[in-house]
């Protein structure tokens, strides 16, 4: 007879309490602490039925990693978002709002990797991927499709396929029956997670996990699993607009805030090689609150369109927007032009977007969002051959930035004339064919474009 087990469990971060509180009192939720049901009882493993080597210490100096060959995926924007292809063992999570195209991007990995590969959906029918497949054009013999939620019967194919790559759609869906909670709990996803990656690390089989998001954006679930998996990856992107940005948030084997841009088509996900074509509209337009700067993603150098528009406040509270940039970071700004610049701006509304559907974080992007907010509150179209980098500080200086060698290279290569940014750590760049303007204070950038 099995035994039964209540524990208390935040939804949020995944903690046990000993009891129901109202406030977690490690990460200070309210409201996210549930009751799970835990039945003690034994359950079938994976490991049960699969021929594992006995696992014992190794001295660190006797590890080989030369052995170690990530799995190429042919796909180059995926693989730069991976740190250059797949690890093997290793557990990734893909998350991103519904249709957004996460199924679509793993069937299309999946026909580029050798070896058999494993789908699991808990979401979509049989017929529902095999139509699906035919709209890419899939191609792969021992590409295998099951349609199961139960982990344990997951874990019996698994055994009976022992495929080279498992793919999970979604972990949201799958559940044990050690587990009495409902669906999608906090000890479900926990538990199911915690069993794939014991799979993944034991066989060397990569484990692709597709998870869902909440209304503001972030992995749904608890916090827990993006702890646990090794890399997770973002999908972002407007589903009204073609293009599509997948970010790594996390990556133990690579470089994070790496980004890969593809087009979404009736065939697929297309790879933008260029992704600056798009993210910069036509040079020809002349409007007031446009300004180009340049960001660094990862490694690559991107230009970042920043659109400002400066207009009198229709309600007695001036309104706050920012599409792709920190609303917070925007106020900070706000508030560094009306104390240091003295442009009162603080009656006024103020909306920010950056184009192409894109998150910038960058501080560097601080120059150019400053320059389109004047350019828009002093109706002065800025030239579109110029581009912004740099960082504004809380007493109105301008800081310096990193790697302004590739920033300029990107600049001079995309055909801009003028490059403007900090006199701080920008030496040695007087050599190239652009020309560069250093600045120190806010005051001279206003003094330089608008006066």
């Amino acid at each position: 007879m099995s035994k039964i087990k209540n524990s208390f469990v935040c939804e949020n971060c995944g903690v046990e309490h000993s009891k129901w509180k109202g406030q977690c009192s490690f990460c200070k939720e309210w409201n996210s602490i549930v009751e799970q049901i835990i039945k003690d009882q034994p359950t079938k493993s994976w490991s049960n039925n699969y021929d594992l080597k006995e696992i014992i210490p190794t001295q660190l100096d006797n590890v080989d990693i030369n052995n170690e060959k990530r799995i190429l995926t042919n796909d180059s924007e995926f693989d730069r978002v991976l740190g250059g292809g797949i690890v093997p063992g290793s557990v990734i999570l893909i998350a991103g709002e519904p249709g957004i195209g996460k199924s679509t991007l793993l069937l299309q990995v999946s026909s580029k990797i050798n070896g058999s590969v494993l789908y699991v959906s808990g979401e979509e029918s049989l017929t529902q991927i095999k139509i699906r497949s035919n709209r890419i054009n899939f191609k792969k013999s021992d590409f295998y499709v099951l349609n199961e939620t139960d982990s344990e019967k997951i874990f019996h194919n698994i055994t009976k396929i022992k495929p080279n790559l498992l793919i999970i759609d979604s972990i949201q869906t799958v559940t044990s029956s050690s587990i009495s909670n409902s669906i999608a709990s906090v000890s479900q996803i926990r538990k199911c997670t915690s069993d794939l990656i014991d799979f993944a690390k034991k066989t060397n089989t990569p484990v692709f996990l597709i998870g869902h998001i909440t209304k503001d954006g972030s992995i749904a679930g608890p916090k827990v699993l993006e702890h646990m998996v090794d890399t997770v990856i973002q999908f972002e992107g407007d589903q009204e607009v073609n293009y599509r940005i997948i970010r790594t948030n996390k990556n133990r084997y690579g470089a994070t805030n790496e980004i890969g841009i593809y087009e979404m088509n009736e065939s697929g996900l297309k790879i933008v090689k260029n992704p600056n074509k798009y993210l910069i509209s036509n040079k020809n337009i002349k409007k007031s609150g446009h300004a180009i700067g340049c960001s660094i993603q990862g490694i690559r150098p991107l230009m970042i369109e920043v659109q400002a528009l400066v207009s009198s406040a229709v309600y007695g509270t001036p309104q706050r927007s920012a599409t792709g940039f920190n609303s917070k970071r925007l106020n900070m700004i706000l508030a560094i032009l009306e104390k240091r610049a003295g442009i009162q701006i603080g009656s006024k509304d103020v909306f920010l977007n950056i184009t192409g559907g894109i998150n910038i974080d960058d501080p560097s992007i601080d120059l150019a969002v400053i320059s389109s907010i004047i350019s828009s509150h002093e109706n002065i179209p800025i030239d579109r051959n110029i581009c912004f980098s740099g960082e504004i500080g809380l007493s109105g200086e301008l800081r310096g930035i990193s790697k302004p060698k590739e920033r300029l290279s990107e600049a001079e290569k995309l055909g801009f004339n003028l490059f403007v940014t900090s006199n701080s750590n920008i030496d040695n760049l007087d050599k190239s064919k652009i020309v560069i303007k250093k600045l120190d204070q806010i005051e001279d950038l206003i003094e330089f474009l608008f006066r």
